[in-house]
């Protein structure tokens, strides 16, 4: 005998279905951050849930908030280039590229192609760390800890490398304006070259834990779906846009430093979720392998700085030690600052995160007068609203780590 309940009859059944939709249901409001581990920092996202489904998600950030935009109004411009270090820490090479770009342009001032080449291959050894860092951090979210170690294994490589050419591991403050802090020392380019090589068969195997793993699989699949159209209205950028199918990647539309005599594809994705996300970060870091080892091969002799930029840049020690004359332009440099003249511009670069982006204005002198930072990580989670709505509670914590934000970028 069965202990089973049975309705009397269909006229019954359609009752008890209608009044169980009529119950009401209760709304929880949720904080996730801004000391959850998911939230990759400090961002907090006041959730309002029902039951698993996430009814409304707001972000608030502004808890690494350092004014730095303020702070540079007070500062010669090459005593701001280790605050550029601390936007998107895990790429700082090339903040610093960013940064020095858009007041080269102000004082249109061009760099050797020597200098060039550091800086391309400087940012993309340092586009590599950063996604090697999101990568690994998205598999922890998701539940897999073997990535982690994976990606951090190569990441300390990269940090020895980076520790040889800027004496830095972390922070490298390593650009100047009109060039860079010292010239590559011997052998370091067949070491990165070395790099390269031992580096793209253990990519292959990460990716491809992760790639047919169904557990991640079902974690990113169809998950936080993000249109072309929504991708492109709320001013995303980087890999986050190009997810979406967007094929926007300033360093093909807008070559700098370069970047236009080097071939490399700019992978997109098709549907625009978690997953292509991710396929798209890891794809570009075998472009990043591509661009190197072009670099290096073709790598140019001469100077790594502007020589005729003499109240840029400043002069190398030993004419410092030998001559009256470059002593006292040296002492000015380093306190009144890089001369810049009058005026004002705006330069973007293509960052790991997305188009960082430097708007300086100059009133003459060796400190601008106004400095806007237009961050990547801030203009990308203005869509979290949108996209997390609906999605279950479980489903944001993969969608934050496919947007692999930092918020010292996003608060700056």
């Amino acid at each position: 005998m069965s202990n089973a309940y049975t309705f009397p009859d269909n006229a019954a059944k359609t009752a008890g279905a209608a009044a169980s939709a009529e119950l009401p249901t209760e709304k929880m409001s949720l904080s996730m951050g801004p000391s959850h581990p998911s939230t990759h920092g400090v961002l907090r996202l006041q959730m309002e849930i029902d039951g698993e489904t996430v009814v409304k998600a707001d972000p608030v950030i502004g808890y690494l908030h350092r004014g730095d935009e303020k702070i540079a109004e007070n500062m010669t411009y090459n005593q701001f280039v280790p605050y550029t270090d601390r936007l998107d820490y895990l790429a700082p090479l090339a903040n610093n590229v960013a940064y020095a770009l858009a007041v080269e342009q102000l004082a249109g001032l061009t760099v050797p192609p020597r200098c060039q080449a550091i800086r391309v291959i400087s940012a993309e050894l340092a586009r590599i760390s950063s996604h090697l860092m999101g990568l690994g951090a998205f598999g922890i979210d998701v539940g897999a800890w073997t990535i982690f170690l994976y990606t951090f294994t190569e990441r300390e490589k990269l940090y020895r490398l980076f520790e040889e050419l800027t004496g830095a591991r972390f922070t490298n403050s390593y650009t100047r304006i009109g060039g860079v802090a010292r010239d590559v020392p011997e052998g370091w380019t067949d070491r990165v070259n070395a790099f390269c090589d031992q580096f793209l068969p253990i990519l292959d195997e990460v990716l491809g834990m992760l790639s047919r793993n169904k557990i991640f699989l079902d974690r990113t699949d169809g998950v936080g779906v993000i249109s072309k159209e929504d991708a492109i209205a709320y001013g995303l950028t980087g890999p986050n846009l190009r997810g979406s199918g967007v094929p926007l990647d300033l360093r093909k539309d807008r070559p700098y430093s370069g970047y236009e005599q080097y071939d490399f594809d700019v992978p997109v994705g098709v549907k625009g979720d978690c997953y292509d996300r991710y396929a798209v970060r890891g794809e570009e870091m075998k472009q990043s392998v591509r661009i190197i080892k072009q670099a290096i091969a073709r790598f140019p002799g001469g100077d790594w700085y502007a020589k005729d930029a003499r109240k840029i840049f400043a002069p190398p020690k030993d004419k410092v030690l030998t001559s009256m004359e470059e002593l006292i332009n040296n002492f000015m440099i380093v306190t009144e600052g890089p001369q810049i003249p009058p005026g004002e511009a705006y330069f973007e670069a293509e960052n790991p995160k997305g188009i960082l982006g430097f708007y300086v204005v100059s009133k003459g002198g060796g400190v601008p007068w106004r400095l806007k930072i237009r961050s990547p990580s801030f203009c990308n989670l203005s869509i979290l609203p949108k996209i997390c709505a609906g999605a279950l509670v479980a489903d944001v914590v993969s969608i934050l780590g496919s947007f692999d934000f930092v918020m010292g970028e996003c608060d700056r």
